[in-house]
């Protein structure tokens, strides 16, 4: 208990209640845990194992069909094959796509494919029970929490999903998603794609398509002239729309069949597609760092929420480093794995200092950042708003619509709406106070479905700065919560509990019994609720 809160406070006021001293040890422990096989995750597990650390690697691909179904961790957007139905040759996808993954097992690093990381935990406020830090693991058959020295969190980014009409059915996916079913997966259902955006990943997106064998029928810039260099796309045949926004995706029998666009002039036209790609920009994936309690700030040139980093990537936890893109994206090539791994050896290195290893001091290789890409985000935004009418959903699996989310309406399954509900609006919810997405969340149900906001965090944001009138600044980081993976509850049960734990559960978990009801307060029935139970 040394690093605990309760250290040198007498015995007898620690809450018998609490779970303090009653937390099972983690199933396994591990000096150096690395989450995420990336190019900047293994590359960092390689390093630490070189330099005489037990490593264990873990990575949820290949993620099972059900998940991709379900958009998790991407936004795949109903066009993955059949073929991801396949466990094993899956499997055998992803060591083949990932041929440094054999250079970790030589290296004796532990690795552990199709293994979710579904929470991060670190005493700290409110959180004193742990023997040691620990991650939830879990693959499809069992739960369990793996203690570590050092956690490096190598998470990568995810897509960022912006919606117009028609964006719910097949079809409409993310360029992250689109990635991996065409070079992790060899598994994407679609033979032309319209791409929107032009900045480095839309261009590289459609090369990776063009070289698939899959048509790119036009990228769409939303801005008078595309973001990067894409003279070798018009050199294959790709048409570059700029000035151009969508405002439909056609609907079909089995998803999309065309994206209707809107020029700068009000013209409309018709491109024929099966695909619609957001390559618009990325997200890094910050929600283990956020669970864990890291301090994350707003950084626009870093792609959005990030941790705050010391230069060696260690994070306001002296347990938990950072590598890759969940440390913040970084201009030139999206596909440059040399540049992360340079910096993953580094934080590996930092990491074994921190264990009190002798290495050689790192370098830290230098990087540079685009500009603030806020402002491209909401360029786009604001061109999709503008086109768009109110019924266009801001969240899939809510059905909330702009409308809704712009009018602060609850969800409609509650029937009528009243008079005063009637006249609230964002305006009026701002003048009682600031934007809080949590808020939104809680009166409208935006970004609390089965996908975890993954579709809709980002442009509720967007939403709610502009309709706001306000900067994305304005609008704090709506918290995430393990699990921060679609595990099934039954499966999270099977996590061991000690018999002293159970003993007081009921307190911790809101009984009827643990308060007394407001109407007896003060009566003679209080007395009857001051029980074994009743927590005070």
């Amino acid at each position: 208990m040394a690093n605990s809160i309760t250290a040198g406070v007498p015995k007898d006021f620690v809450d018998p209640r609490s779970q303090v001293e009653k937390f099972p040890n983690a199933r396994e422990h591990v000096e150096v845990l690395v989450i995420g096989a990336g190019p900047a995750g293994v590359a960092a597990a390689i390093e630490a194992a070189r330099l005489g650390a037990g490593v264990k690697l873990v990575d949820e691909n290949p993620v099972s069909g059900e998940l991709i179904g379900m958009d998790v961790p991407l936004f795949y957007g109903g066009r993955a094959g059949s073929a991801v139905q396949a466990k094993a040759r899956m499997l055998e996808q992803v060591i083949a796509a990932n041929p440094r993954l054999e250079e970790a097992f030589e290296a004796g690093v532990d690795v552990a494919l199709g293994v979710h990381a579904w929470g991060a935990f670190v005493s700290g406020p409110g959180l004193q029970s742990l023997p040691v830090p620990v991650v939830g693991l879990a693959d499809e058959a069992e739960p369990w929490l793996c203690g570590f020295d050092r956690l490096i969190l190598a998470t990568g980014a995810r897509d960022l999903v912006m919606f117009f009409d028609g964006a719910d059915q097949p079809g409409v996916m993310g360029a992250q998603a689109l990635h991996a079913l065409l070079a992790r997966y060899d598994a994407f259902d679609g033979r032309s794609v319209v791409i929107l955006g032009s900045d480095a990943l839309a261009v590289e997106t459609a090369g990776l398509a063009l070289d698939r064998g899959v048509h790119v029928a036009a990228l769409v810039e939303v801005r008078g002239e595309p973001q990067a260099d894409v003279s070798a796309l018009r050199a294959r045949g790709v048409e570059i729309l700029c000035g151009h926004v969508i405002r439909s995706a056609e609907r079909g029998p089995f998803g999309v069949t065309g994206a209707i666009l809107s020029g700068s002039d009000g013209a409309e036209r018709r491109v024929a597609c099966d695909t619609v790609c957001l390559a618009v920009d990325r997200v890094p994936s910050v929600e283990l760092l956020d669970v864990a309690g890291a301090q994350l700030v707003l950084d626009g040139t870093r792609g959005g929420y990030v941790p705050r980093l010391a230069a060696d990537g260690a994070t306001s936890i002296p347990e938990i480093y950072v590598a890759g893109d969940c440390a913040g994206l970084r201009s030139g090539p999206v596909a440059d794995a040399a540049a992360a791994e340079d910096r993953a050896r580094s934080v590996a290195r930092a990491v074994m200092a921190s264990l009190g290893r002798t290495v050689e001091p790192a370098d830290v290789p230098s990087s540079t950042r685009d500009g603030d890409r806020h402002a491209y985000r909401l360029d786009w935004m604001r061109a999709l708003l503008a086109c768009g009418d109110a019924d266009v959903l801001a969240c899939q699996c809510e059905e909330v619509t702009r409308g809704e989310l712009f009018g602060v309406r609850p969800p409609r399954y509650l029937g009528a709406s009243s008079e005063t509900i009637e006249k609230r609006d964002l305006t009026a919810l701002i003048a009682e106070g600031s934007i809080n997405q949590d808020q939104i969340k809680r009166i409208t149900r935006a970004c609390m479905g089965p996908c975890q906001a993954r579709r809709c965090r980002e442009q509720v944001a967007m939403m709610l700065a502009i309709g706001g009138g306000t900067g994305l600044e304005g609008v704090p980081l709506a918290g995430y919560r393990a699990p921060v993976r679609p595990l099934q509850l039954g499966l999270l049960a099977r996590i061991e509990e000690m018999p002293a734990m159970r003993e007081h559960w009921d307190v911790w978990f809101g009984i009827p019994t643990q308060w007394v009801p407001y109407a007896d307060i003060g009566t003679p029935q209080e007395a009857e609720y001051l029980g074994v139970n009743m927590h005070l």
